[in-house]
């Protein structure tokens, strides 16, 4: 090799090594809503973690141990007293999280909202928000059913007190057009199961089933409408999870609405990490995610990849 270009890509390798040094103490931290059962937040969390790598930064991901706003609010002053160099949060609850949001964006430290709180989250002081707007995504699943021919629907909201559960089945309602009613749970499977059994016993006439979660909602849904023996119900779901897919490819699900929720994360850092480096970011508010509706058609190469916690 010649010494002189040897010598070139020496340096260029030690010039190399000082840029990433330089960025080697940057820290963002992920205050998110999700629960550590639910494959979506693991998405999420890869999303973000696979993004820290590439981007040379260092990535911390936390959330409550159940839905707790409260303990949220918390989680994101304690995130704003550690002084990192960036913050992405997903906004489920604006009224209970508003406060610590603000003095998140009030102190200096640069704020990407993610996921849900598409409607609050620039006036809150955030950057961007990384999602899907909840209500037309709602509407669009809405719209599908009612092109099916589906004439009275449940749409289960795993998680009460999520302005975002609610706007997707408020955006279900208005796209469907029949009768659509909320049936409120929690993320236990037997629970969601056995309520879902339960309003298809007392009224015959339902024909559809919205779940918010696959992994939450969607299979236990999967598994009480297959109980019942009754093959007119159908069952669709927001979001994806192995089981779900595999739901889909059976015949047993008729499709899902897929947020990208590892894009939600990976985009957000990414962005950040730009931010912080060169004052770059993209001018629109809002980067949309979804929705992306998967089929049977689309079903089997996803759920490769949802093993993976990347769909």
């Amino acid at each position: 090799m010649n010494k002189y270009i040897k010598l070139a890509l020496i340096a260029g390798a030690a010039l190399v090594g000082v840029a990433t040094s330089s960025f080697a103490e940057e820290r963002i931290i992920m205050i998110s809503h999700g629960l550590a059962d639910d494959p979506y937040w693991n998405i999420v969390k890869n999303g973000g973690e696979n993004a820290a790598k590439q981007m040379g930064v260092k990535f911390d991901y936390v959330a409550p141990e159940t839905f707790d706003m409260v303990r949220m609010s918390q989680l994101i002053t304690s995130a704003v007293n550690q002084k990192p160099d960036g913050i992405i949060v997903t906004i489920p609850d604006a009224d209970a999280l508003k406060d610590a949001i603000k003095s998140a964006t009030a102190s200096g430290i640069p704020v990407i909202s993610v996921n849900s709180g598409v409607g609050v989250a620039k006036s809150f002081g955030t950057l961007i928000h990384i999602g899907q707007d909840e209500y037309p995504a709602g509407k669009r699943v809405g719209e599908k059913l009612k092109e099916m021919g589906q004439k009275k629907a449940i749409c289960i909201n795993h998680e009460v007190g999520n302005t975002a559960l609610d706007d997707r089945c408020r955006g279900v309602s208005d796209g469907f057009g029949g009768p659509v009613a909320v049936l409120p749970t929690t993320n236990d499977y037997q629970e969601v199961k056995s309520k879902v059994t339960a309003a298809l016993a007392s009224d015959p006439q339902i024909d559809t089933i919205v779940a918010l979660s696959a992994g939450q909602a969607g299979e236990p849904a999967v598994d009480a409408a297959q109980s019942t023996g009754n093959t007119k119900v159908k069952v669709v779901s927001f979001d994806l999870s192995p089981g779900f897919l595999q739901d889909i490819i059976d015949g047993k699900a008729v499709f899902a609405a897929e947020a990208q929720p590892y894009l939600q994360s990976y985009l957000g850092v990414v962005f950040l990490t730009n931010y912080i480096r060169s004052g770059l970011l993209p001018a629109n508010s809002l980067i949309e995610s979804g929705p992306n509706f998967i089929t049977a058609k689309e079903a089997p190469k996803v759920l490769e990849l949802s093993k993976k916690s990347i769909r």
